[in-house]
C-alpha cells in the first residue's frame, strides 16, 4: 500500500487571481470534487500584507491540500497528498481556468508506507 502526492507548479498566472482568496477557494473546491476528497473542516487561509500572496491549507480525511501563491512572480505552488492512490485531476485545465496559468508542471510521487 502507498500514498500518492502531487507537486504542482503553475507559472504565468494572473497576479490578481493569485491575491484573490475566492479564486483559490474555487480551485480547492474543484480539486476536492475531481479527486473525491473529504475535507475535515474549513480551509485555513493567510494573506501576506506586502505581496498579497496567499497560503492555504485544507486538512482532509485522506491527508491535505496546501498552496502558496507568489503574485510578484505570477506563480503558484500546490501540494496534494492522499493516503491511497486515485486518478489524477486535470490540474492543467483547472489552473488555467481559475488562475490563468500559462504553464503547469505536475510531479506525481508514489509514497510507499513500507520499504
Amino acid at each position: 500500500m502507498s500514498g500518492l502526492e502531487w507537486i504542482v507548479e503553475a507559472h504565468g498566472c494572473n497576479p490578481t487571481a493569485l491575491t484573490d482568496q475566492r479564486s483559490l477557494e474555487a480551485l480547492f473546491t474543484a480539486l476536492i470534487s475531481q479527486l473525491d476528497l473529504h475535507p475535515l473542516g474549513k480551509t485555513k487561509w493567510h494573506q501576506f500584507p506586502h505581496t498579497g500572496g496567499i497560503t492555504g491549507v485544507s486538512l482532509l480525511s485522506e491527508s491535505h491540500i496546501a498552496c502558496h501563491t507568489f503574485p510578484e512572480y505570477a506563480s503558484l505552488c500546490l501540494n496534494i497528498f492522499c493516503c491511497r492512490p486515485r486518478a489524477d485531476a486535470d490540474f492543467e485545465s483547472l489552473l488555467k481556468q481559475y488562475l490563468g496559468a500559462a504553464h503547469v508542471s505536475v510531479r506525481k510521487v508514489d509514497r510507499p508506507y513500507q520499504s
